[in-house]
Formats: C-alpha cells, sequence, structure tokens
C-alpha cells in the first residue's frame, strides 16, 4: 500500500480573512487573497466560490466602460483556449481566471472555466464555477446539469438530483437531465438497499441500519485527526478479516478523504476482486484512477517535465473515454452517458467514432439541442463547415436571443462566415449578439472590425 501522505494545510483562517474583507466590500483585497489560495490549493471550493463572488460584487459597484473590459480580457481568452486545445488544463484555466478578472460576468466564460478545472482533475472547484454559472445565467440550464455531474462523480447522489432538479425547473424537457435524474434515484435507491458486503450488484439486499447512515454522515465532516483515528480503527479490523468487503469500502473512503487517493485505490481494486461486477465500486474504481492520473500530471507539470505531461494528458483522456463506455455498457441507450462519450471521443480528436454516438442519441428536445451542438464542433473539427452551420442552426432553432447558448452559436456562426468571407452575413450575426450582451467575448471588437 502506498505510503500515506501528510494532512493538508489548514487554510482555514485565510479564507476567513477573504470573506470579511469582501464583508467589508474591500474586493480588490479579497480577490487577492481569494486567488493566493487557490494557488496553493487549486481545488479548495471556498475559495473558488467566494472568488466569484468577489469578482461579480466588484462589478456590480463598479462603473467603468464595458466594452473596454471586454476587450482589455481579449488575450487571455484567446490564450485560454489554444491551452485547452492542446490539453494544458491546468494553464487554460488560470488564463481564464485572468481573463474573468475583467468579465466575471460571462456566462461562457464561466463554463469554459469550469470544464478546464474539471479536465485537470479540481472537480470542487469546477463545481463551484458550474453553481456560479447558474446564478449569472439563470435561464442557463446547463450550469446545474454540469454540477450535478460532478456531484454524481462524487458519489453524493442526493445532491445531484438537486442539481438536475433546478436544471428542469428552467427547462422541464430537457431530456439529458430527465435521464440523469432518473439514472441518479434509481442507483441511490440501489445503493440504499444493498447488504454491507455483496459479490454482486444484482444480489437481493435490505436496508442498511439507519445507525449506519447517520455514522457514514458525521464521517462526512471528521477533522484531520479524527480520520486518522479512524483509519487506524478501520485497517485493524481489515487486518483481522482481509477478505471483509465492507471495511475495504469504508477504509478507502477515508483514505480518500485524507487524500491518498493511491491507497483508496489499491483497497477498491482488492474489493472489486472479492465483488466482482459492483457498478458502485467500478464508478470508484474508475473515478480513482482518473485521480491518480492527475496527481502525476500535477507532479510532472510542476517538475517541468512537459513530455511526462503531454503522455499523461493523453492517457486521462483515454482513461475518461474507457470508464463513460463502461457506465455506458451498463446502461445502454443512456442519452445523458451518450453525450458525455462524444464530447470526450471529441476532446481526443476521434470525431467519427463522436458522430457515430451522436447518431445514436434517443429522441428528446433537450438531446436534440446537445447533439447538434456537439455533431456541429466534429464536422468542424473535420473541416466540413457547411454542414456545421447546419448543426448550429438547428441548435439554435427556439432559443431566445439573450440564451447563453443562442449567444455561443451566433458568435460561433458569425466566425465561421467571416472565415469563408461572408462580412455582411458575420456582422448581422455578430450584431444579433452585441444588442443583447455587448460584453461577449470580443463582440465589441469584432463589430468594430466590420464597421
Amino acid at each position: 500500500m502506498a505510503p500515506r501522505t501528510p494532512p493538508p494545510v489548514d487554510l482555514s483562517k485565510h479564507l476567513e480573512k477573504a470573506v470579511e474583507f469582501q464583508r467589508r466590500r474591500q474586493y480588490d483585497v479579497a480577490i487577492e487573497l481569494y486567488r493566493q489560495l487557490l494557488d496553493l490549493d487549486a481545488d479548495l471550493y471556498e475559495a473558488r466560490r467566494g472568488l466569484r463572488q468577489a469578482l461579480k460584487a466588484r462589478a456590480e459597484a463598479g462603473g467603468g466602460s464595458k466594452l473596454l473590459r471586454a476587450l482589455s480580457g481579449a488575450v487571455p481568452l484567446t490564450k485560454a483556449r489554444a491551452l485547452a486545445k492542446v490539453g494544458q488544463h491546468e494553464a487554460a484555466a488560470r488564463s481564464l481566471e485572468d481573463y474573468l478578472l475583467k468579465s466575471p460576468l460571462d456566462a461562457e466564460a464561466n463554463l469554459a472555466l469550469g470544464d478546464s478545472l474539471e479536465a485537470a482533475g479540481h472537480l470542487k472547484s469546477a463545481r463551484a464555477v458550474f453553481e456560479f454559472v447558474s446564478e449569472i445565467a439563470p435561464k442557463n440550464a446547463a450550469g446545474w446539469k454540469r454540477a450535478g455531474a460532478l456531484q454524481s462523480r462524487a458519489g453524493d447522489h442526493a445532491q445531484a438530483i438537486q442539481c438536475y432538479e433546478r436544471a428542469l425547473a428552467i427547462d422541464p424537457r430537457d431530456q439529458e437531465a430527465i435521464h440523469a435524474r432518473k439514472n441518479l434515484a434509481a442507483e441511490a435507491a440501489l445503493a440504499g438497499n444493498r447488504l454491507s458486503q455483496v459479490g454482486h450488484s444484482r444480489e437481493v439486499a435490505k436496508e442498511r441500519p439507519p445507525a449506519e447512515v447517520a455514522e457514514q454522515a458525521r464521517r462526512r465532516t471528521l477533522t484531520p485527526e479524527e480520520l486518522e483515528a479512524e483509519r487506524a480503527r478501520l485497517e485493524e479490523r481489515f487486518a483481522a478479516d482481509p477478505r471483509d468487503v465492507a471495511t475495504m469500502r469504508a477504509l478507502a473512503k477515508v483514505h480518500e478523504q485524507l487524500k491518498d487517493v493511491e491507497a483508496a485505490l489499491d483497497l477498491v481494486e482488492r474489493a472489486l476482486s472479492y465483488a466482482k461486477g459492483d457498478a458502485e465500486l467500478s464508478d470508484q474504481a474508475g473515478e480513482l484512477r482518473g485521480k491518480v492520473l492527475r496527481r502525476r500530471l500535477a507532479q510532472a507539470s510542476k517538475e517541468g517535465d512537459e513530455a511526462r505531461a503531454e503522455a499523461l494528458e493523453r492517457e486521462i483522456l483515454e482513461h475518461e473515454i474507457a470508464d463513460v463506455e463502461r457506465r455506458l455498457e451498463r446502461r445502454p441507450g443512456d442519452g445523458a452517458l451518450m453525450l458525455e462519450l462524444a464530447r470526450r471521443l471529441l476532446k481526443a480528436g476521434r470525431a467519427d467514432e463522436a458522430l457515430g454516438q451522436l447518431q445514436k442519441l434517443p429522441d428528446g428536445p433537450g438531446l436534440a439541442r446537445e447533439g447538434a451542438l456537439l455533431k456541429a464542433r466534429c464536422f468542424e473539427h473535420k473541416g466540413f463547415q457547411d454542414l456545421a452551420v447546419r448543426e448550429y442552426e438547428r441548435a439554435l432553432e427556439g432559443l431566445p436571443a439573450g440564451d447563453e447558448r443562442a449567444k455561443e452559436i451566433r458568435y460561433t456562426l458569425g466566425e465561421l462566415a467571416l472565415a469563408a468571407g461572408r462580412r455582411e452575413e458575420a456582422r448581422r450575426l455578430f450584431a444579433a449578439v452585441f444588442e443583447v450582451d455587448i460584453r461577449f467575448r470580443d463582440v465589441g471588437r469584432r463589430m468594430e472590425e466590420l464597421r
């Protein structure tokens, strides 16, 4: 078993200072403190969320030229896009944060930040950003759906279901959210009725005792010292019965909370050797393998080993694809999983395979729109601009002008028209965005260029 890592540094006092400066409306100081905290721990949920709120408050309290803020942020935004394309997600996230200092209410840039943070393995930070998107773009369900997906990956089915329900309150016909909520409810019911030790996920189960549920909830708030005591207690039980799957589950969870993901993965894989086919353990193993790989990536980046970092980026992406494929085998026809797989395949440059998944999507208005957007990006990747335009226009149907997705689609269509030399068409598309949101990306600069 891998050696234990030391307990994480306590950053709570610094967080308290940042919150206090924010309360006093000393936003610049609070923002700087939050950014320093994120330099120390990029996955600190409270700091990432606090930074979003402080930036929002400063923007709402301050004046100045909105157009100037948009233009001054164009360079880091362009840099972030380039970094994300080559898989440098940590650097892309930092560049997006630089851009958001000037344009903190740009929903699409915040979504891109969440994407980069998720790809870099900072899932708590990504969730904070996706939740913020839902706050600044209340008619856009994407933030709640992405937050729900992250809560699901973390194993918190109840919170994930709440996120999807909020997405459905925005768009009751969103098929991706409907399917995800349905599957989560089924998995939560199964987990709540599973025996403490199982040989297979299809075995008949009974409800866990209330005391066990209460104990599990209590452990979520244990201090590092209490976690160490719990680890010692469980290791003693494990030594007495090294085939006890329930003990291995509990001990793996404690190791994960202590940031020793390698030890947690060892235990989960051992548990799987006794409980073959257990869906929950398989999902947990996939999540932990991803965390181990991302930790190795962070170390390679810190050491400046670019070749190793690039190889790990590719390995992480292939692992994520295989993990989604495994879950899709268990739930064939799940539209939300098919979309997720298509996104990751496209990120890996496997556009034809992504298109194959999208062409099998089940019917549904929410799935159809998301599918059309992904198809458009696949066609764009392959250089079929006319097919990309057709899919973007299909995804645009029925969206109000102020919807974040509508702005993103029209802006992209404007770029495609400009690249094809259709300047009047490009200006018309950029103008449609400019009329509803002068701060969207660099649309102000585009309008000046096409004057």
